[in-house]
Order: C-alpha cells, then sequence, then structure tokens
C-alpha cells in the first residue's frame, strides 16, 4: 500500500457510529461522494455496543449545520424530540449559594452589540444602571426568563429573532443523522464487530477483518470508537494526553425525569447549577428532562455525587436508575496520525460545559471533510496542519470552560478553591485574565480563527461572573457616553418588543408538532 504513494484517495471508511460517527458521515458524504468523484465513504458500526448517548446540548453551528446537509428542521425537530437552546443560565456559580436565593447569569447565543460602538466599557462604568451585562446588550437573558422561544411560527426553518440551537434526543438524533447520510448522500451502511486493525510496516492502516463482513480495506480510516480509540490509540499508538490537572471533573451521573405535568414550562436554555464538587445540568425535552451531576471524583464519592444529583431533583426521582459515565479528560497527542483520523471521543473530550463535546466532534468532522486530501501524497502535509487546528480548538476549549471555574468566588469546598490554584490555570489563560483586568477584550486577544469560542463568549462569562476590569486609566478613550446611552435604551425597548411578541416556548414546539415550520 505504502509503494504507490500518488495514487488517488477512493475509499474512505468511518469505524464507529453514534452521533460522531454519523456527523462525520454527513461531512463527508457531502463533500465527497458525486458521481464525478468516485470516492466511496463506509461506515462501520457494530450492533452490540451502546454509545454513549447523553449528549443533549447544541450550539448554534449545528444549526449551520443540519442546514446545509439538507436536513428539514421540521423533520428534526419532530423526529429527535427537540427543544430550542437559546444559551445557558448559571445558577451559583459567581459565589457561594444563599439559602433560598440562587444567584445567576446567562450565556446567551445572541452575541452583544459591540459593532458600531463596544458598550461594554460603557456597561463598565455603569451607564446601563444595574442591568446585567447580558440584560444591557442582549434581549435574550430576559427572553430566557421569560420562557419565550427564539421564533415565531412563521418564521422559516433555520432562522430565528434570536440565535439558537437545540436540546435533543441523542439516539434520535444519531438516527435521522444516519438516514441522511445513506438515503441522500450515498454513505455506505455496515453492521459489523471489528475483530482486529491491520496495520503495514509504514504504519498505514490496510483494512479491519470484521465478524460478518469480513476484511474491509480504505485508504483512510475515521476512528469513532468512542474513549476505546481502537484505531488511532490501541493500533496506531497516538497517546492520550490527560488534562485532568486543569479540569478536575472525570465522571458524570445522568439521569432521566418525567415531568410532573404533560403542560409543564420548557426552559430554552440549558440550566447549570453549581455544586461543591462541580455541577448539575438540567435540559427539557418535550416529554422529559436530562438532568446530570458532572464531578470530581477526587473530591467526592459517587455516593455523594448521586445524593446531591437526586436531592437537586426531589422526588420525581424516586426509583429511576442514575447512569455513572467514566469521563476521560483530555486529547490525542496526534489526532490524524499516518492515514487514520480521530473524530470524536476517540478524538479528546472535557466535562459538557458548555456543549464541548458535539460542537467539537462537528466543527472538526467538517475540518476534515474541507481539508480532504485527493492523494496519498497529501496526506503528511493536511494531517499535520488538522492537527495543528484541532489542537488549537481544544485548548481554546479547555481555557474557556476553565475560565468559568477559576473566575467563581466560591470557597465552600476544596474543589472551588483547587480550581482558583494558579497552577491548575493555563498560562495563556493567566496572562489573558491579568491583561483585562485593565483593558477590555478585543477581537485581537482572539486572533486564532480556530478558537470556537470567541470574545463575545469570554464577555457573556467574565462579566456574567462579575471580573473586575478597572477601566480609569483608559477612560478617556471612550467618548460616546451620550451614543452608549441611546444603545441601551434602544436594547430595552428591544427587549419589551420580544417580550410582547414572541410565544412560550411549549406553544411553539406544539404548533410545529402540528404545522410545521415555513420552508423560507
Amino acid at each position: 500500500m505504502a509503494e504507490n504513494t500518488n495514487r488517488t484517495i477512493k475509499k474512505v471508511v468511518i469505524v464507529g457510529g453514534g452521533t460522531a460517527g454519523w456527523l462525520a458521515a454527513n461531512h463527508l458524504g457531502k463533500q465527497l461522494i458525486n458521481e464525478h468523484s468516485g470516492v466511496e465513504v463506509c461506515l462501520i458500526e457494530s450492533p452490540n455496543i451502546p454509545t454513549i448517548g447523553v449528549g443533549e446540548g447544541t450550539v448554534p453551528l449545528m444549526r449551520q449545520t443540519l442546514q446545509e446537509l439538507g436536513i428539514s428542521e421540521t423533520e428534526f425537530i419532530r423526529e429527535c424530540d427537540v427543544t430550542f437552546k437559546q444559551g445557558i443560565k448559571f445558577v451559583d456559580w459567581v459565589d457561594n449559594p444563599v439559602a433560598n436565593k440562587p444567584s445567576y447569569y446567562h450565556h446567551v447565543f445572541d452575541y452583544p452589540n459591540i459593532t458600531e460602538l463596544d458598550l461594554t466599557p460603557y456597561w463598565l462604568d455603569g451607564l446601563a444602571g444595574d442591568k446585567s451585562y447580558a440584560d444591557a446588550l442582549s434581549i435574550q437573558g430576559a427572553v430566557c426568563d421569560a420562557g419565550l422561544a427564539p421564533k415565531l411560527i412563521t418564521t422559516p426553518e433555520y432562522q430565528g429573532l434570536t440565535a439558537y440551537a437545540y436540546h435533543l434526543d441523542a439516539g434520535k438524533f444519531a438516527a435521522i443523522l444516519t438516514k441522511n447520510a445513506t438515503k441522500k448522500l450515498g454513505v455506505k451502511h455496515i453492521f459489523a464487530d471489528v475483530l482486529k486493525v491491520n496495520v503495514a510496516e509504514s504504519g498505514d492502516i490496510t483494512s479491519v477483518t470484521t465478524d460478518s463482513a469480513g476484511e474491509i480495506a480504505a485508504d483512510i480510516f475515521v476512528d469513532c470508537t468512542g474513549f476505546k480509540a481502537l484505531l488511532i490509540g490501541e493500533a496506531l499508538g497516538s497517546k492520550f494526553i490527560s488534562k485532568q490537572n486543569t479540569l478536575f471533573a472525570d465522571h458524570a451521573l445522568a439521569i432521566q425525569v418525567p415531568y410532573d405535568e404533560p403542560a409543564a414550562p420548557i426552559p430554552s436554555y440549558t440550566i447549570s447549577t453549581a455544586q461543591q464538587a462541580g455541577w448539575i445540568w438540567d435540559i427539557g425535552l418535550n416529554e422529559r428532562r436530562g438532568i446530570g451531576h458532572v464531578y470530581s471524583s477526587a473530591h467526592t464519592s459517587h455516593e455523594q455525587a448521586e445524593q446531591d444529583l437526586r436531592q437537586y431533583i426531589g422526588p420525581a426521582a424516586e426509583g429511576i436508575d442514575a447512569r455513572l459515565i467514566p469521563m476521560n479528560i483530555g486529547y490525542r497527542e496526534l489526532f490524524w496520525k499516518n492515514n487514520c483520523v480521530a473524530i470524536g471521543l476517540s478524538q479528546g473530550f472535557v466535562e459538557p460545559l458548555e456543549a464541548t463535546g458535539l460542537l467539537v466532534f462537528d466543527a472538526t468532522s467538517k475540518m476534515l471533510a474541507t481539508q480532504f486530501p485527493a492523494k496519498h501524497d497529501d496526506i503528511a502535509t493536511v494531517a499535520k496542519q488538522f492537527n495543528r487546528n484541532v489542537q488549537a480548538t481544544w485548548d481554546n476549549v479547555i481555557s474557556f470552560v476553565k475560565m468559568h471555574y477559576c473566575l467563581s468566588k466560591r470557597d465552600d469546598s476544596a474543589f472551588w478553591l483547587d480550581n482558583r490554584d494558579k497552577n491548575s490555570i493555563p498560562d495563556t489563560l493567566l496572562e489573558q485574565l491579568e491583561l483585562w483586568r485593565n483593558y477590555v477584550p478585543t477581537q485581537y486577544d482572539f486572533s486564532n480563527r480556530f478558537d470556537i469560542f470567541n470574545r463575545e463568549n469570554f464577555l457573556y462569562v467574565m462579566y456574567g461572573m462579575h471580573y473586575p476590569t478597572q477601566i480609569d486609566a483608559i477612560k478617556s478613550r471612550f467618548q460616546e457616553d451620550e451614543v452608549a446611552k441611546q444603545h441601551f435604551k434602544m436594547m430595552a425597548q428591544r427587549t419589551q418588543g420580544a417580550l410582547a411578541n414572541l410565544p412560550l416556548h411549549r406553544e411553539l414546539l406544539l404548533k410545529i408538532a402540528r404545522y410545521g415550520l415555513q420552508k423560507r
């Protein structure tokens, strides 16, 4: 296989299904399969290995992906138990919780109004009064608090009055991705267990041996085998680099809880509530809530973590088993080695605080499809660039997630104190936070185009958590006080208009189920 390296790449085999595998299949199928290319994309899926299946939150990139893949938003919402997600509500992250008085802030998806005039320094200077950062620069926090949807039933598919993503049933999502890839895009689907990975002296994978489909050869293999990393890790030896010393949470307990009432309100955001050794996610789907406790086993026991989870849920959790999910926190030394590319959990993972799993899996699948080499001679060059870009993506994600912890003023447990230990904080993040004590973050602080969390995301979290930027020394640079006041006033008016016109979240979902959304 290594002798004729300049031949055209004609076959790609994805090993492993689930959301990551089928996202990769869709992106590769759309990019590579057509009547002129002669490229075959095939996915091998084990009928005996269950997927992790708890990735229920997404970010707005998924909306763009689904539209590009040609999936109807109406069909997607109906088939995957979808609800809308406009951001994340962080409860009790800023400081120690006070009895009966939870504190919170919103990290919403609408970017703050910082294009014509950056209102951030004027908000810091108090010109928006006592409004939170999100409420002063966006309508979306108020929309979330009012239980409203991001669009009207008359708003066409994939458009909204606010930016939005989705909550979904992960198993049903994999199913609709499977149907789209195989029926519309021409991806071949084989049910079989991989028994052996066959590697040539060159280090390339030549084929995989299966139990029921024989030996399957390919030019490039995509490893979507989850934490097992059957190809990239076990066969090719790409080491796993642990980031456990930065992000301590290494386990999750997940539970699915039915609503007390059929017509119960559904939040159009993820709720993330801080705990003594981690945090609890609370996601509302149509028929149930998906709730889970993400925690550090070095700071609490599994028994205590489950007790905290059940206490959060209350009587509705009685008699329902919780599923324990160990998490490998970190990423591969090489994401693309020889002719094998890792996508999904085999590539890397951090706790799902900002829906990072599906976000990175989707973004790197699209990156792979867009950069896909045409000939074997191109693989090494493309792989080098892919590895550099994907590592930048993961490092950005880890810094952003870590910032949520190290900015907290909670001191009620060793977990929160350890998270503020400078030895656990990436150097780049420490440098940025030191700079931002006296300067408002600018776009030049986020120059890497593979940073999937950008300036606006950092601003919502920083100032939601009351980061103490002092602008006294540079206040003379901001001379548009009256213009800023008008912007804040207009935002308040827009907020009132949205509150008056947008429907309740569940109300919109019922209408979509009955009537569907307009195509255009």
